[in-house]
């Protein structure tokens, strides 16, 4: 009887918890019924729009009517009386200016003619008042000088009429011409087609022979016989002088031979003789003067001493014959 009233007691207090809990539990429905009750009778607000109000469209103007096409203008009627014609005064055409000419000088320094004493290498002895020459361009010259005239030296020895026509048959321009030069071969022997060769193959001068005359000794050509180069027929510059400026204006003749060994024949000098005058003539004058015929070494730059045409040509032939005035 003890044993089973303990279980009784335990019995009774597990039945009590489990009414508490069913209580609890009914409590806890009602609760939440009411609760959902309130909840049925609060009206609910309608959330804020969130998709943005489309932008009202632009209308568009009306559009404007083009306005109307005038007509063209009709064309003026002709009138009946003719109108003078404005007289249109031609433009003054502008003169060509010219060409600008070069103008330089350069001057050189030649010793006395007859008092000069020949030497080998650099000229020494009296020296003259310095020869400016004046660069006045003779390219612009466009003119042509004429041959001179057949009767105006009657006796010709070495000017053959062929050599006289070939002279003349050369298109010599006005003004060009102012020196004639005069050198020596520096060798025994030879003639134009030789020293041509020489001079365009060894000395490599595009033009050849380097002189405008050659004048023989009597060995390869005839004594006094005048062979007429290249640069002449073509009337171009020669190459026997160390200057470009004076190779452009100085006529160039070679007597063939060695006058540092020997001198001159007698027929060269006299066909030299006809052959300045003759080419005097034929390229005529400027300023009212002569070309001016000097011996190689007179003439050559400073910088580039030589004693061409040699120790013996005869220097006071040469001054005599055509350092006087009108000769």
């Amino acid at each position: 009887m003890r044993a089973i009233l303990p279980l009784l007691l335990l019995l009774l207090l597990l039945k009590v918890c489990a009414l508490a809990d069913e209580q609890s539990d009914e409590a806890k429905r009602k609760q939440f019924l009411k609760a959902r009750e309130e909840m049925k009778t609060v009206p609910l607000t309608p959330a804020p729009e969130t998709t943005p109000k489309p932008k009202p469209k632009p209308v568009r103007p009306a559009a404007t009517p083009l306005p109307a096409a005038t007509p063209a203008p009709k064309p003026p009627e002709p009138e009946t009386t003719p109108r003078p014609k404005a007289e249109v005064t031609p433009k003054p055409k502008p003169k060509a200016e010219p060409e600008a000419t070069p103008h330089q000088r350069q001057t050189l320094y030649f010793p006395a003619g007859p008092t000069a004493t020949p030497s080998r290498g650099p000229v020494s002895g009296p020296v003259t008042a310095p020869v400016v020459i004046e660069k006045s361009g003779f390219e612009q010259q466009h003119s042509f000088e004429p041959a001179p005239s057949a009767g105006w030296f009657e006796h010709w020895k070495y000017l053959t009429k062929g050599i006289r026509s070939e002279i003349d048959r050369a298109p010599v321009l006005s003004h060009r011409w102012r020196y004639i030069v005069v050198h020596n071969s520096g060798t025994r022997q030879g003639n134009a087609k030789a020293f041509d060769y020489y001079h365009l193959h060894v000395r490599k001068m595009p033009n050849g022979l380097a002189y405008h005359f050659v004048i023989g000794n009597g060995t390869s050509t005839g004594d006094g016989e005048i062979e007429i180069g290249n640069r002449w027929k073509r009337q171009i510059n020669g190459g026997h002088v160390h200057s470009d400026y004076l190779n452009n204006i100085a006529l160039g003749i070679c007597l063939v031979g060695d006058f540092n060994r020997d001198t001159p024949t007698r027929n060269q000098l006299e066909a030299c003789d006809e052959l300045i005058r003759y080419l005097r003539q034929r390229v005529g004058k400027i300023d009212r003067k002569w070309a001016i015929v000097k011996p190689h070494r007179e003439i050559n730059p400073p910088r580039w001493p030589t004693d061409c045409p040699g120790d013996h040509f005869p220097y006071n032939w040469i001054h005599g014959r055509f350092d006087q005035p009108g000769t």
